[in-house]
């Protein structure tokens, strides 16, 4: 579990080694709604604040050893530990499946990862680098389930809060693994609600609140290189029931549309796994209350964008 001031702490360590990132008004989806622009972040995805609260407190503690840090990765999380590494001079070993998109894998080499390509899931990838910390010793980064990855991400809701002064009622955000809706959840506690949006064919967190148990779902779909988690969070499934966190699904068309809407509204490039989220608004998956005021974090950009010009 994280608390509040575990987010609080994240944002006063990693203050100077992530950008804090704008925010847009927009008036072009119905509702009054900010799109916290986490694209912009190190690396094209938010993932850079948990790793850097990751590997800062472990430095902190004497605890990052010269072996380096190792991470399972769809490509993000990667490229979140291997910049913050290479920021701190120590080596990054990211495993990540063979079906991890190119754009990917060539930014984890040109930052020095060693990139190790394992297996077709997420799943098989966190099982290589879990022994590799165990052979090596080296600090594992989880992708989504340690408690100052989680904290690093929720600083992402510190912030929404100071830069719209607190005028919305409601976050939506995306969920592979939680950690980003858990730290989010946490750092909005008592402010505003957050919703989960998950892919119909990734349901992590929706089957867990179901089940009354983070269990191994299926995972498929256009945004699976980003939201492809298996098996939700414990952090993130505790957080949510703490937080009264519901999810909502949406099915892949869904997330086509709203990411050439983003591109073709706002001109901003966005992953698959990214657009769930406004997916949910624009689809119907979630329909605010009349006056309801949304934020949403557009949370990675590391696709091709070949196919975001209409034909």
């Amino acid at each position: 579990m994280i608390e509040k001031s575990d987010v609080r702490a994240a944002a006063a360590r990693i203050a100077g080694h992530v950008r804090r990132t704008p925010v847009l008004e927009s008036d072009a989806f119905g509702v009054p709604l900010w799109l916290k622009l986490e694209q912009t972040q190190h690396t094209g995805s938010f993932k850079a604040r948990g790793a850097f609260n990751r590997l800062l407190a472990a430095a902190e503690d004497g605890a990052l050893p010269p072996s380096g840090v190792v991470t399972a990765s769809g490509g993000n999380a990667g490229l979140g530990v291997a910049y913050a590494a290479s920021k701190l001079d120590v080596p990054a070993r990211v495993f990540l499946p063979r079906t991890a998109p190119e754009v990917k894998v060539a930014k984890l080499r040109a930052l020095g990862a060693d990139v190790r390509p394992v297996g077709e899931k997420y799943a098989d990838a966190q099982e290589a680098a879990l022994k590799d910390a165990a052979d090596t010793g080296a600090l594992l980064c989880h992708a989504y389930d340690q408690p100052e990855v989680c904290a690093g991400q929720g600083t992402i809701g510190l912030e929404l809060l100071e830069q719209t002064g607190g005028a919305f009622d409601t976050a939506l955000i995306v969920v592979g693994g939680g950690g980003l809706m858990a730290g989010v959840a946490t750092a909005l506690d008592g402010e505003a609600k957050v919703v989960a949006v998950e892919p119909e064919r990734c349901p992590t967190l929706h089957t867990a609140l179901a089940q009354g148990e983070p269990s191994t779902v299926p995972v498929s779909g256009v945004a699976a290189d980003s939201l492809g988690a298996s098996r939700v969070g414990e952090i993130a499934f505790d957080v949510a029931r703490r937080a009264g966190v519901g999810s909502v699904l949406v099915s892949d068309e869904a997330i086509v549309e709203a990411r050439r809407a983003l591109w073709d509204r706002h001109r901003l490039v966005a992953e698959h796994g990214t657009a769930a989220a406004l997916a949910a608004l624009v689809s119907g998956a979630y329909r605010p209350a009349a006056g309801e005021r949304v934020a949403i974090v557009v949370c990675g950009a590391n696709t091709d964008p070949s196919d975001l010009v209409r034909p």
